[in-house]
Formats: structure tokens, C-alpha cells, sequence
């Protein structure tokens, strides 16, 4: 079990009132949760730039009528299979879908998987949630 210790923070006072406002935005319950939060959070970053294995989601928006389109992020999906975890297509209206995919691997190869989807020809949105596989992290 990890030991939790106390420690003081010096802020200048304007700091500290945006560092509140920002608690009260993001509804954190108090300091400690929201400066652990953004620990984590720079510490996933660096997980990234160093390359480890990491994990994330990719999401995309496309008109599902659109030529070819679905048969091609399928394709693309394939060609990445061993990063993709799971998937998850829903139909947002009679023309457009959602689709969300987990992924776990190589930051490298999980970015070029997502620039290679977002910058198929008919997706309307698309982006890159990074994230962890909460190896490292505490």
C-alpha cells in the first residue's frame, strides 16, 4: 500500500485563483485531486513521447453512405489489427456514424493508425484521445 504524503505548495496569489477556478470548473472535490490529476496526466504525456506501450481511443465521424468509405476503414483497420482492441460503431442519424476504437500499442504506430483514418477521404471528424494502460501509474 502507498503512503500518502503531505507536502506545501508556494503559489502567488493570482496563480492559486486561477488554480481554484479551474478546481470549481472541473468540479475536482479539492486541491489534492485536481494536482494528482494533473500529475497523471504529464505523466501519460511522457509515456508517450518515450515510446512505451500506451493505450487510447480514436474517434471518427463520416456520412456512411459516402462511396467506399466504410469498406476502406475496414481496410485500414485490418492493415492495424494488432493494436486494436475493440470497436464501436454507432449510427448517429440516417447518414452519419460514430465510431470508436481502442487501441493499445506503440505510440508511434497507434498515431500513424489515427492520421491514416482521420485522413480518409469522406471522415468528417476525427481524432486521438491518448491515454494509459495504468502500468505506471499510481
Amino acid at each position: 500500500m502507498n503512503k500518502t504524503v503531505r507536502f506545501g505548495v508556494s503559489l502567488n496569489e493570482e496563480l492559486l485563483n486561477k488554480f481554484d477556478n479551474f478546481i470549481t470548473e472541473r468540479a475536482y472535490p479539492n486541491r489534492s485531486e485536481a494536482i494528482r490529476d494533473l500529475i497523471r496526466e504529464n505523466l501519460v504525456k511522457k509515456e508517450w513521447a518515450k515510446g512505451k506501450e500506451v493505450a487510447g481511443a480514436i474517434t471518427l465521424v463520416y456520412d456512411h453512405h459516402r462511396r467506399d468509405l466504410v469498406n476502406k476503414l475496414t481496410d485500414i483497420q485490418h492493415d492495424f489489427h494488432d493494436l486494436i482492441v475493440s470497436s464501436q460503431h454507432i449510427h448517429l442519424d440516417e447518414d452519419n456514424c460514430l465510431e470508436i476504437i481502442a487501441v493499445k500499442g506503440s505510440p508511434k504506430k497507434i498515431e500513424q493508425l489515427a492520421h491514416k483514418m482521420r485522413s480518409t477521404k469522406g471522415v468528417k471528424h476525427g481524432s486521438l484521445t491518448p491515454a494509459t494502460t495504468g502500468k505506471g501509474l499510481v
